[in-house]
């Protein structure tokens, strides 16, 4: 007598693998697409930009997001690209780019930078989140380790670029972010605590990426105490690009 049982006919195991292939294929279909909302089409020097680069999958449909904070977003969007000031050293295509200007201020290679948004990373409380102690009263610095307030600031070359006046802190990962550095002239610039070392004995702090005259081409930032996310880009592609581009000998080859 038939019980209506399926097992007998069908290999049920052999069912559920070739579902979760499918499923499986489907989801990194879905995901490949979905990273293709920033970045893309690619840029390309052939065919005068007649060839659209975006591969398999194609980009997805605009999509629009709702900001924590307000606002929204709209994924993928047509964007003008930046101008590179920069020639390629040869004519082929995806030939190397040579600097025209000033590389650490033009944003070529190392220096190069998203334009994100002009407005600063906010807590969950919608306080901003990167401020200096000045404003961030509620925070202090561990009294094990050296204060670098009053230190100075000592570049590439050895000389003094300026002296510390502050300490900015990320209020939600309770760390330092930047030292607030014066230097000659009146100006006050970010150094990402990253490209530092402070030396607690000698009462300094060291940069390595670049020239003490250099500090005074750092981007700055239009509030005294708040930083945006696309002013924090600009600073530390500056900071990085000084490892090649701060002196001509850096630029050469090391073997």
């Amino acid at each position: 007598m038939q019980t209506g049982g399926i097992t007998q006919y069908i290999d049920v195991a052999q069912l559920v693998l070739y579902t979760f292939w499918i499923f499986f294929a489907g989801l990194i279909v879905y995901l490949r697409r979905e990273d293709k909302r920033e970045g893309y089409p690619l840029e390309t020097d052939r065919a005068d930009g007649r060839v659209r680069v975006q591969g398999f999958p194609a980009i997805p449909r605009p999509k629009t997001f709702i900001l924590a904070h307000g606002g929204t977003q709209v994924a993928p969007r047509a964007e003008t690209p930046a101008p590179v000031r920069a020639e390629p050293v040869a004519p082929w295509p995806g030939a190397p780019l040579e600097p025209t200007g000033d590389p650490m201020a033009d944003g070529v290679g190392p220096a190069a930078y998203a334009m994100r948004a002009d407005s600063p990373d906010l807590t969950i409380d919608g306080h901003p989140k990167i401020v200096p102690l000045r404003v961030a009263a509620e925070f202090t610095l561990e009294e094990r380790d050296p204060d670098p307030r009053g230190m100075y600031v000592i570049g590439a070359d050895g000389e003094v670029a300026g002296q510390v006046s502050d300490v900015w802190v990320d209020r939600s990962e309770t760390i330092a972010r930047y030292l607030e550095v014066a230097i000659s002239g009146g100006r006050h610039v970010l150094l990402p605590v990253n490209f530092t070392r402070v030396d607690g004995h000698r009462r300094r702090v060291k940069v390595e990426s670049i020239l003490a005259h250099q500090f005074a081409n750092v981007p700055g930032t239009r509030s005294p105490d708040q930083v945006t996310f696309r002013e924090e880009d600009r600073i530390a592609a500056y900071y990085a690009s000084g490892h090649l581009y701060a002196e001509p000998s850096r630029l050469g080859p090391w073997l």
